[in-house]
């Protein structure tokens, strides 16, 4: 069985790939900068250096893999998010059919069926990809995630100095989260069982709903010092990832996904065991806030 693992050393895929390694199966990778790759992981999986977009590139990537973790590199600067997903992946999708992968695991968001999933910009770039990768026959599990518990780690200074972190959305609605460990066990999983076939979505939720509220709540108990929850404007939010140099359509993409999960984007999907993961907020908190808030 041969794995090949896309976008190896961003937040999911490293974690993605040493989960592999340590089940002892052979890996390739794919990476733009092979030297970001701790050595030690480089000396033990084969690395075709590129972008995920070269034809070249994902025809050698993906000859003779049985599976492939998909997942796309962040591209803050691209010029629509139809380009930054769908067009994107029009080469790795030519590559899946034309190279016989048997199956495809990818990152992908909560939202199909909703009314706001439409106009919900990252997220309805990211089921368009869905789509796009469906139609070329391969076997492939989406997973439907909503947001990252970790994509908090990103407002650390904010509360160290301030005592503050900050969305357009809410304090109030109440959504699932997700800690990108659990997600990586969960397409860790579905790369190694060689027994599924077909396209299917696999929702990933976390353990439970949580508002921003009850987050500040969790951080201020956690941090032992008082954290405090500020909705901002969407203008001052997506000027923020202007800052950042986003392109404005990429900035607008956020806003509209923000605005999204406001109108209840990532609450279609009714909770089971089976879509629950096990890392509580708290837990994360403890484990990744503390130690970046508090050193």
């Amino acid at each position: 069985m041969m794995i090949v693992v896309t976008t190896p050393t961003g937040q999911i895929g490293r974690q993605v790939l040493q989960k592999l390694l340590s089940a002892s199966v052979p890996v390739r990778v794919v990476a733009r900068d092979p030297s970001r790759l701790p050595d030690a992981t480089r000396d033990r999986v084969e690395v075709v250096q590129g972008s995920l977009d070269d034809p070249d590139v994902v025809t050698k990537a993906f000859e003779g893999a049985d599976a492939v973790f998909w997942l796309l590199p962040p591209n803050g600067a691209a010029e629509s998010v139809q380009s930054a997903f769908v067009d994107f992946s029009r080469p790795a999708c030519t590559a899946f059919a034309e190279q016989g992968v048997k199956r495809v695991v990818g990152i992908s968001a909560l939202g199909r069926g909703t009314p706001a999933a439409g106009r919900a910009g990252y997220v309805t770039g990211s089921l368009a990809m869905d789509d796009l990768i469906a139609g070329t026959g391969v076997s492939y599990r989406a997973l439907a995630n909503p947001s990252f518990m970790d994509n908090l780690a990103r407002q650390a200074t904010l509360i160290r100095a301030q005592g503050i972190f900050t969305s357009p959305i809410s304090g109030h609605r109440k959504a699932p989260s997700v800690a990108t460990r659990d997600i990586a066990a969960v397409a860790t999983r579905l790369l190694l069982d060689a027994d599924w076939e077909g396209v299917d979505t696999v929702p990933v939720l976390g353990p439970e709903d949580l508002s921003f509220e009850d987050m500040a709540q969790t951080l201020s108990d956690v941090l032992e010092r008082p954290v405090l929850f500020r909705q901002i404007s969407g203008e001052v939010y997506k000027d923020q990832f202007l800052t950042f140099g986003m392109s404005k359509a990429m900035a607008q993409g956020m806003l509209d996904m923000a605005v999204a999960k406001d109108a209840g984007l990532d609450n279609g999907v009714v909770r089971t065991r089976q879509n629950s993961t096990p890392t509580t907020f708290r837990h994360w908190a403890q484990d990744v806030m503390r130690p970046l808030v508090l050193g």
